[in-house]
Parts: C-alpha cells; sequence; structure tokens
C-alpha cells in the first residue's frame, strides 16, 4: 500500500509551507551561531533564540496542518510550545549562572591577598 499524499486546501498548504521554511531558517540561524560565536557566553543566545522561534514557526505550521485536515482545533502543539518556551530561559540562566560560578572559582586566587602582604612583608623585615 503506498502512502498518499495529504489533501490540504492551498489556504492552509501556503501558510504552513512558509512557517516550516521561516522555523527551519531560523533554527539553521541558531544552529549556525552555535558554531560561528567563539566565546561561552556569545553563544548563548543564538541557539536559544534561533531553535526557540524555529520551534514555534514548525509548531504553529504543525498546528495549522493537522487542525484542517482533521477539521477539529489539535492542540498538541500548543502544550509542547507551552513547555519549550518555559524550559528554554531557565535552562539559559541555570546554564550561565554555572557558568559565572566556575569562572568566579577559577579566578579566585587561592593565596588571599592579606596572607600574600603579610608574608611579604616578613621577607622585608628578615
Amino acid at each position: 500500500m503506498i502512502a498518499q499524499a495529504a489533501d490540504l486546501p492551498w489556504y492552509a498548504a501556503v501558510p504552513v509551507a512558509l512557517l516550516l521554511l521561516i522555523g527551519a531558517g531560523l533554527t539553521l540561524t541558531g544552529s549556525l551561531g552555535l558554531l560561528r560565536l567563539r566565546g561561552f557566553y556569545e553563544r548563548l543566545h543564538a541557539p536559544t533564540l534561533g531553535t526557540s522561534y524555529g520551534m514555534g514557526c514548525i509548531l504553529l505550521a504543525s498546528a495549522i496542518f493537522f487542525s484542517v485536515l482533521q477539521t477539529r482545533l489539535v492542540i498538541h502543539e500548543v502544550l509542547i510550545a507551552v513547555f519549550v518556551v518555559v524550559t528554554t530561559p531557565v535552562t539559559l540562566m541555570l546554564v550561565a549562572r554555572a557558568a559565572l560560578h566556575r569562572d568566579r572559582l577559577e579566578q579566585r586566587d587561592p593565596v588571599p591577598p592579606a596572607l600574600r602582604r603579610g608574608a611579604a612583608g616578613a621577607e622585608d623585615a628578615d
């Protein structure tokens, strides 16, 4: 049995196709930003924004597609979008805070300045 293409009316097919192309382009842009940007902190925003908006466009296209084909409102995509929109910024914030904490620990001098001055002063006194 050969699977047949869905009979989608043109007034739904055009927005679905455009949303899919825009979503794929935004996701590609976010992925390229991850590859091209140098520093860790520069890399945080491009993939997060690109993939979030790209995912939103693709989910909207999916909702339109299946709503028109099934002649009822399909809201599975809305739930997926809510979960991604809620979790993406939280994940971004947690990763950025972990990186800041790591950077602060790496920059911390193992010998406190007060002890360093005291040791230098003791050497000068001898």
